[in-house]
């Protein structure tokens, strides 16, 4: 699959199953070291999360969620069950990071370089046949996610990559409209 392929067929598969090797995940973490970055700092941490982490971690999301909901009873219950299971919707996350540089410039710079390396992992997953989707959420701010990776409080979270194999086609491409969104000056 070449690259202008890659950019007009790959699309978020939100729950995927399967193994994916840990040649596979190296792969696509070389891959997105390969990302643009101005001033060559390469911020981005890989925290690959698999196995009875990924259940482990889905305990921690579901505290976090539960923290601040009125619900009690069954629809706590439920609320939690939910939460819990968010990290198993695939075989593999890999949680992208960016160390964050006291100056504001560098911040910023090294962070859309790690979107640019999120990117990366998605199309070399699409290149290998494999299914991702870049997630967020409440987790990713959350500072006891931050601990239980092992990451510094001051680090921020650009992705939970999930990755996996896909067992469902695609979906469709949305629309888009370039144009709408482009200026010109000459």
């Amino acid at each position: 699959m070449d690259v202008i392929d890659a950019l007009r067929s790959r699309r978020s598969i939100g729950r995927l199953e399967g193994d994916v090797g840990d040649e596979e995940i190296r792969e696509l973490v070389e891959l997105a070291t390969l990302a643009p970055n101005h001033r060559m700092t390469e911020p981005w941490r890989f925290t690959v999360v698999r196995g009875a982490a990924r259940e482990r971690l889905g305990r921690v999301w579901s505290e976090i969620a539960l923290r601040d909901l009125p619900l009690t009873g069954e629809a706590r219950d439920a609320a939690a069950q939910r939460e819990t299971a968010k990290p198993l919707r695939a075989p593999v996350l890999i949680v992208v990071s960016v160390r964050t540089d006291e100056d504001e410039v560098t911040a910023t710079e090294d962070f859309a370089a790690c979107a640019a390396a999120v990117q990366n992992i998605l199309l070399g997953a699409a290149g290998r046949g494999l299914g991702a989707m870049w997630r967020t959420g409440d987790a990713a701010y959350a500072p006891e996610v931050k601990a239980f990776l092992g990451l510094d409080p001051s680090d921020r979270i650009v992705a939970f990559v999930y990755l996996g194999r896909s067992t469902a086609e695609p979906p469709a491409a949305k629309p888009r409209n370039a144009e709408a969104v482009t200026r010109w000056f000459d």
